[in-house]
């Protein structure tokens, strides 16, 4: 058998790359005779980078920025043929802080700020910046106060303050972008504001408790009325994905941003449909398979070419908290949970490499003939 082995990173343990070793290394285990065609993916979260420039090459600029509570953070920017590809992760990240430091009511979004100038003053005609995995929940005012943009408050010390904005000129970070595209390549598709948008239902995970979510929904409305809309009269806190990144969509999209599916970027950069068209079975993952990973992240558009390709698509996640009839519908045939054949999802967390190893020799058994 082919296997095309293409997950997405396990978040906070395994990168991407990782992910797809330990598989192949389970399977192998089970059924060496199989073909193993490792293709790690991003949807424009973590790994994002790194996955652009293995598929297109180009060069590698290295610089510091700061991180999402102003902290120095190293990051890397892909320039190939003019365009440049940029990690909002690596400037403002979840994986920067740890658990008892994350407080998406403080994190900024600036140093993204700082990587799009970076790639302008490198030559880029295009930047193409990846969302996804942010500790910020700021509407990308932190990154528009990196390219110049002011206002009679602060922008860069966080989401909570931004309710007392009143004035704002985003006139200056125009001018700065306007000589270049600008492509926000996002891992989800919801709107800045409302019960589906950045707030409610991302920013409990990067630690907001009930008050903290509230807080920062009534400071996201304020920003938005102050800002306005675009001078060609459309609203970006209503397009779909201006919530990705904690809102950093919706700023980018205030500097006349396209939006694209991260994980369609990525697919078409590593060729994986002709890939999967070469293979027999695809396996993906991810640290928990639930209801966000059916809205663009990288187990969506795996099983999807999958599907399109007539293959079967298995999962190995962490957790597995859809059910079969939601995850039939997206191409998957099978999900696995890993927390389950090791025992808990504690041990899982312990040796994510060695309990992900065990899980796709247990999947491999079952699927390898």
């Amino acid at each position: 058998m082919r296997i095309v082995i293409a997950p997405d990173d396990f978040k906070d343990s395994l990168s991407a790359a990782q992910a797809a070793r330990a598989i192949a290394h389970g399977w192998g285990d089970v059924a060496p005779d199989d073909v193993l065609d490792l293709c790690p993916l991003s949807d424009g979260g973590p790994g994002f980078v790194a996955t652009m420039q293995g598929a297109l090459g180009g060069e590698l600029l290295s610089l510091t920025v700061r991180g999402p509570l102003s902290e120095p953070v190293p990051a890397t920017i892909a320039l190939v043929q003019g365009t440049a590809f940029v990690e909002s992760a690596q400037a403002c990240g979840l994986h920067l802080l740890a658990t008892d430091q994350r407080d998406p009511t403080l994190a900024t979004t600036f140093g993204v700020g700082e990587l799009i100038t970076a790639a302008i003053a490198a030559g880029a005609t295009k930047v193409v910046i990846g969302l996804g995995g942010s500790a910020t929940n700021d509407a990308g005012a932190g990154m528009l106060a990196a390219l110049g943009s002011t206002a009679d408050r602060p922008l860069d010390t966080g989401g909570l303050a931004l309710g007392s904005v009143t004035r704002v000129d985003l006139g200056p970070a125009l001018a700065a972008t306007a000589s270049v595209e600008i492509i926000a390549a996002t891992d989800v598709d919801n709107p800045l504001l409302g019960l589906t948008g950045a707030t409610n239902t991302y920013a409990p995970q990067k630690g907001a408790d009930d008050n903290a979510v509230m807080a920062l929904e009534g400071a996201m409305q304020s920003f938005v009325e102050v800002v306005g809309r675009r001078s060609d009269g459309k609203d970006p806190a209503v397009a779909v994905g201006s919530g990705a990144g904690g809102g950093l969509g919706y700023g980018l999209l205030h500097l006349g941003a396209r939006r694209r599916p991260g994980i369609a970027m990525v697919m078409q950069a590593v060729g994986l449909a002709e890939r999967i068209q070469n293979a027999d079975l695809v396996v993906t993952g991810e640290g928990c398979f639930d209801w966000q990973s059916i809205r663009g992240k990288v187990v969506t558009g795996a099983a999807g070419a999958a599907m399109n390709a007539a293959r079967p698509c298995v999962v190995i996640a962490g957790d597995v908290l859809v059910g079969r009839r939601e995850y039939s519908a997206i191409g998957v045939t099978s999900a696995y949970s890993i927390a389950e054949i090791v025992g808990s999802i504690e041990a899982s967390l312990a040796d994510p490499a060695g309990s992900l190893h065990q899980a796709a020799s247990r999947v491999g058994r079952t699927w390898s003939h």
